[in-house]
């Protein structure tokens, strides 16, 4: 097994093909679309898998929102207009860096590949970055291209015509939902700052490279609540909720040493993000994200502003 404590290691590769085999035959989860051949990184939640999400869902719900008085709950459409993605700075800065090898076509995040932290961590303060020395991990070959901005929101058409008049986005996250409906939970509820506001609902994003299972999916589910605080708080809450949020996980079961908390660098946080810090769990596969709790700032109220 692999996990905190283990003495014997197998490859990751080869654990998650059995972890993968063994939720279908149980009835957790299925390939989509399998008698067709499947759909890449899309997956059917089993009678089982459905019982197992739907317990996760209502225990996050009932903590967040049933249980406080200061969280109301929210459910907004996945199509919204255009504009509010350019607000967000979701069409211009929600993007991964694509690297492609002309030999065998195999495409890659940046970080993905040897050394690829650094060089992503330059590409992103606008450093050119030479693909030259580096091999591909596929071929072997030095064929690849220095990389590009790859955004990873679908995009689709609304109405009967396929013009750049007509185009949608497929949500990446719930939150735009809930900032863009705050007004209206004010004016009808009469809150006042601070409250929070919930909401579960699917979420799209057109991974470059997705992979281990049910991880890091192009269609899943989130559940999200932003809090709104005076910004000479946002400080002393941020500090409060992310204890909250980990005290949250313990209380499910799950072992302190198996989670931990990863803080993201200044050259890595989000474009509306002033802190971002990370609840990563111990997957078979390596320390991956389970919950990101990121101080957002006011970044969506001032850009909303910029453009009215």
């Amino acid at each position: 097994m692999i996990g905190s404590g283990s003495t014997v290691t197998r490859p990751a590769v080869d654990l998650m093909d059995k972890i993968t085999s063994l939720a279908k035959r149980r009835g957790l989860v299925f390939p989509s679309s399998e008698i067709y051949g499947g759909v890449g990184s899309t997956w059917d939640y089993g009678p089982i898998g459905v019982e197992l999400k739907n317990n996760i869902k209502r225990a996050w719900w009932r903590s967040l929102v049933q249980l406080r008085e200061d969280v109301v709950g929210l459910d907004a459409a996945i199509l919204m207009h255009p504009r509010v993605w350019e607000a967000s700075g979701h069409v211009e800065n929600f993007t991964d860096p694509l690297v492609d090898c002309r030999n065998c076509k195999k495409r890659y995040r940046l970080d993905e590949l040897p050394d690829g932290e650094r060089l992503a961590d330059a590409w992103r303060e606008g450093a050119s970055i030479d693909m030259a020395a580096i091999a591909c991990p596929n071929c072997g070959k030095r064929e690849l291209v220095p990389p590009r901005r790859f955004n990873l929101m679908f995009k689709t058409f609304m109405g009967p015509v396929e013009e750049e008049a007509a185009v949608v986005w497929l949500r990446p996250e719930t939150a735009q939902g809930i900032y863009v409906n705050f007004h209206n939970v004010v004016d009808t509820l009469h809150r006042r700052i601070p409250f929070g506001i919930a909401q579960i609902g699917k979420a799209f994003r057109n991974e470059i490279t997705p992979g281990n299972f049910i991880f890091r999916s192009r269609e899943f589910e989130q559940m999200e609540m932003q809090y709104f605080v005076p910004p000479s708080e946002a400080a002393l809450v941020y500090e409060r909720w992310l204890a909250e949020r980990f005290r949250w996980y313990a209380d499910l079961g799950i072992p302190e040493g198996m989670l931990r908390k990863r803080e993201h660098a200044k050259n890595e946080l989000a474009h509306y993000a002033a802190r971002a810090i990370d609840g990563e769990f111990e997957f078979p596969f390596g320390w991956k994200e389970l919950e990101g709790v990121h101080n957002r700032t006011d970044y969506a109220t001032r850009s909303t502003r910029a453009r009215i």
